[in-house]
């Protein structure tokens, strides 16, 4: 383990003029214009793989942009990793934000900039340079390792799905490594072992059968918009709890093993507030600022409209009024079932003045891995040995819908072990990894291979 954590510090130099080569190729996966630069990145990862002594490196063609895979399975009768990661990247706009070219990886104080560093390129490239300080040195690795790296994670990963369905038996394996993450803050190590569900929904509500002159026909009908709004206004009670019957049914409680380690991490309300620009904050009572981010359901209303919004006056009362409502879920919720309790709800305490349609736009679920499991257990001893420091739990509040199909598809739990930084402005200018990060990724990511299997053992 000497050699391969010293040849890791022996190469820094290399391995940042290497990655500033992969975080110059444009792989917008978005934009047309970027198709060439997007199959060019996939050859260079294909490449890196060979170079750092993978086997069976293979580009999987797509109805959209490639997915590149390899594997190294010389470690008979140990863990089978598969590593999930993507090599797409974000647009750049506005361009004139950023302080240095987004393709041209630049160095200022404590962090590389540029588009990809930290989502999701830096993270990818830390296990490959793992991988290679472990051949290069040992000639080979303490586990079994299938990697897949996709293309479209920026565009909904609408290919991978199919993907996964047509070769399971290739992806075959015992747990998934996905570092596309961010730890709870700098200098503060920490593994995440749960993300947060979606159901996604649109509401309608009809009044007359056109828009009306408000002076002529105000008072005599119920405005939509006005119906939308008492609606909206009563799907949360004075405790910030989830009116929508049924709702919490099917919510996980948090442990006390998990309360406790949320109360470890160093959380100030009022200085959260205070950067939100917000004088009080709000959410469901009883429960922690924390727990409600990441272990308790909500319901926002994301968008509403209706009726006349341009410059000026224009005095109508509308026909219609329209809402977007998102709900993030927790296990063991399911999201075509709160989406259909939500649905129920709109239309039973709809006023009888108007009509309501309600409409199901999407939905995912939520995923947990349990933080005794061997795979979250070698990540948090990987951490300490690779930061020096023991490292805290946390969940995370939004959604990575592949976890969910990994589970789906595969059978496989999720370990999620992210190098990013909650500012580290993945998707908009100026993104960054920090190099302390970057280069402790890459000796935690040495270290959970080698200590996978102690754990694995005592499954």
């Amino acid at each position: 383990m000497q050699q391969v954590l010293s040849f890791v510090e022996s190469n820094k130099e290399r391995y940042l003029a290497q990655l500033k080569e992969l975080l110059a190729i444009p792989s917008v996966s978005s934009q047309s214009t970027h198709n060439a630069d997007t199959r060019g990145c996939a050859e260079w990862v294909a490449t890196e793989m060979r170079a750092i002594g993978m086997n069976n490196v293979q580009i999987f063609e797509t109805p959209g942009h490639p997915i590149v895979y390899s594997e190294w399975m010389g470690a008979p009768g140990k863990p089978t990793v598969l590593f999930y990661g993507h090599y797409d990247v974000q647009p750049v706009d506005p361009l004139n934000l950023w302080t240095s070219p987004p393709f041209e990886a630049t160095i200022r104080g404590d962090n590389l900039y540029a588009r990809g560093s930290a989502d999701d390129k830096g993270q990818i490239f830390i296990h490959f340079k793992s991988i290679e300080a472990y051949m290069k040195n040992q000639g080979k690795l303490p586990v079994n390792i299938k990697m897949l790296i996709e293309g479209e994670e920026e565009v909904g990963s609408a290919n991978l799905d199919n993907f996964v369905k047509e070769h399971k038996e290739l992806l075959k394996g015992d747990l998934v490594l996905i570092s596309d993450s961010s730890m709870f803050a700098k200098g503060i190590p920490s593994v995440c072992y749960g993300l947060r569900g979606l159901a996604y929904m649109e509401v309608e509500v009809t009044g007359p059968n056109t828009d009306l002159h408000s002076g002529s026909f105000g008072g005599s009908l119920h405005n939509p918009i006005q119906a939308l709004s008492e609606m909206i206004a009563s799907l949360h009670d004075k405790n910030g709890k989830i009116t929508v019957k049924g709702f919490y049914n099917d919510v996980r409680p948090l442990s006390n093993v998990e309360r406790a380690a949320f109360k470890k991490l160093p959380w100030n309300d009022k200085k959260y507030a205070k950067g939100l620009g917000l004088k009080q904050l709000y959410g469901e009572k009883g429960f922690t600022t924390l727990e409600r981010l990441w272990a308790r359901p909500t319901l926002e209303c994301n968008g509403i409209w209706g009726g006349y919004t341009g410059e000026g006056a224009k005095t109508v009362l509308p026909a219609k009024a329209f809402a977007k409502i998102s709900m993030r879920i927790v296990p063991d919720q399911d999201s075509t079932k709160i989406a259909r309790l939500f649905e129920n709800h709109m239309k039973k305490i709809a006023p009888k003045t108007v009509q309501v349609k309600v409409t199901a736009l999407h939905g995912g679920e939520p995923a947990i891995t349990p933080i005794k499991s061997p795979g979250v257990q070698a990540a948090v001893a990987a951490l300490e040995k690779g930061f020096g420091k023991k490292p805290l739990y946390q969940r995370e509040g939004g959604s990575i819908p592949i976890v969910v199909q990994f589970k789906k598809l595969l059978g496989l739990d999720t370990v999620l072990l992210g190098f990013g930084l909650p500012d580290e402005n993945a998707h908009a200018p100026n993104e960054y990894i920090n190099l302390d990060n970057f280069f402790g990724g890459i000796r935690t990511s040495v270290h959970f291979y080698n200590e996978l299997p102690k754990y694995w053992k005592n499954k």
